[in-house]
């Protein structure tokens, strides 16, 4: 290489470090502005001890002590049998102010458990907080303490946030007051388990335990997001990190503030994502909505006509792009309202109107028994052995036809078929007897997917199966 050809080379190199340090963000401004608006929350709570003096079951005064006998009273009021002495634990997280007069935004599970609250400010001054409400499904919770011409935030739309953009996190990680870190957001309406009505917004922001509840700031300094959560193998960051969008948490705010409790919209059914293979059975061109696979009876979907194996592809005017969208866009329904569906059926598109009713707190459902049936013919194409249901098992689970599942085999056993399992349907024809499967079957072209609706335990589910050639 020519000296010429060096030389251009560094200076290339130096211009491009150039650019992509003009192009860093500068957050100081923003945290000269927004820093003293984010708090530091300390909860203290008292637990009994478990056992500190042993066994259980002996009586007050200890095991054969007399009355007289100096230590009486000590063994009684906290030995085995007497009143447990109790142990103090404190938990540590963030949170924003939203109003001038004390009102804070924070996680639920930061304040549920607190005997004592209190709010350390920026300026060292301390509050004892009182829980105004909180709310476990979306883990919000509002918070007051007795003060007024306080900073505030801003709020911002997490709507207009773009995956790649700049976000910045203060909080209290660890107990280390005012601590600031940044990111991008990695992705938006993230669905994680067991929580289902929140749409996340996924970063990178280094989040630890003590930020919960602390803001989410936008490059403008606006909020968008509360703390939440962060996925770890370790119990520290890993790299992801989740946020309750801003608007959502307000929602729930504002709720709990004027009525003391949050209501959220429900139909009754029971979804599951479309698959490619799943589109394919029921003649859809591209896997989107939310697919039906039981209606509860008598609930809001059943008496606006919803049925099972509907594909509800629209609602209240919102595309349902997955089976995730549906539960946030239901919950966000006020209970009482009467809103438009679109379903894909049996080929075709239907409107409806449905009336949405309110979710409740989730019951268990009983289990249901079934009795041992005898062995059955081998569906060749679909890879089990089945056999028919008695008229008790079927009065059992509340059925009026459907097969047992005595076996599965290749595709079948792939595709997550058990044993024990009933099935009631494929491609929406509801299965009666062994002979009526042969011939719907006997019709099929060879390799293609099908449909099959399943009865496992309480629950049912669609589960797409590509047919054998043999």
């Amino acid at each position: 290489m020519t000296f010429r050809a060096i030389a251009s080379f560094f200076a290339l190199a130096v211009l491009a470090a150039g650019v992509g340090a003009a192009e860093l963000p500068d957050f100081t401004e923003l945290v000269e502005q927004q820093a003293a608006t984010v708090v530091n929350i300390s909860t203290t709570s008292s637990r009994p001890i478990q056992n500190p003096q042993g066994p259980q079951g002996q009586p007050p005064g200890g095991p054969g002590n007399p009355e007289d006998d100096p230590f009486f009273d000590f063994f009684r009021k906290y030995g085995p049998g007497g009143p447990q002495p109790k142990e103090e634990a404190r938990s540590l997280g963030s949170g924003f102010i939203i109003s001038a007069d004390g009102y804070i935004m924070t996680n639920a599970h930061v304040v549920e458990a607190g005997d004592d609250i209190t709010v350390r400010l920026t300026d060292k001054r301390e509050f004892t907080a009182k829980v105004i409400g909180s709310d476990k499904r979306s883990d919000v919770a509002l918070i007051k303490i007795d003060a007024t011409n306080l900073p505030k935030v801003t709020i911002g739309d997490p709507n207009r946030l773009k995956v790649g953009e700049w976000v910045l996190a203060i909080g209290s990680p660890f107990g280390f007051d005012s601590t600031v870190t940044a990111g991008i957001v990695s992705a938006k309406g993230r669905s994680l388990p067991q929580e289902n009505f929140t749409p996340f917004i996924q970063t990178d922001v280094a989040i630890n335990p003590g930020n919960s509840g602390g803001p989410l700031f936008n490059m403008k300094g606006e909020v968008v997001g509360i703390n939440s959560q962060i996925y770890s193998r370790t119990g520290g960051f890993m790299g992801l990190s989740f946020s309750i969008p801003i608007d959502v948490a307000m929602d729930v705010s504002n709720q709990l503030r004027t009525v003391g409790k949050v209501t959220r919209g429900r139909i009754g059914v029971v979804i599951q994502e479309v698959t490619k293979e799943l589109a394919e059975s029921f003649g859809l061109a591209k896997p989107l909505g939310a697919l039906v696979n039981s209606v509860e009876k008598g609930g809001p979907a059943d008496k606006s006509g919803i049925e099972q194996s509907d594909i509800i592809l629209k609602f209240d005017g919102k595309a349902v792009a997955s089976s995730n969208d549906l539960p946030r866009i239901v919950a966000s329904i006020r209970p009482g309202s009467k809103v438009p569906a679109q379903v894909w059926r049996k080929g075709a598109m239907k409107d409806l109107i449905i009336t949405v009713g309110e979710l409740q707190e989730d019951k268990k459902a009983e289990k249901l028994s079934r009795k041992p049936a005898k062995a059955g013919d081998s569906i060749a194409k679909l890879g089990m052995t089945l056999s028919e249901l008695t008229a008790e098992q079927r009065k059992e689970l509340g059925i009026a036809g459907g097969l047992l599942v005595e076996d599965a085999q290749g595709n079948a056993a792939r595709a997550g078929i058990r044993k024990g399992d009933v099935l009631l349907a494929i491609n929406n024809q509801d299965i009666k007897s062994l002979e009526q499967l042969n011939q719907i079957v006997g019709g099929f072209d060879k390799s293609r997917s099908v449909a099959l609706l399943i009865r496992r335990g309480d629950s049912s589910l669609y589960i797409p199966l590509r047919l054998s050639g043999n």
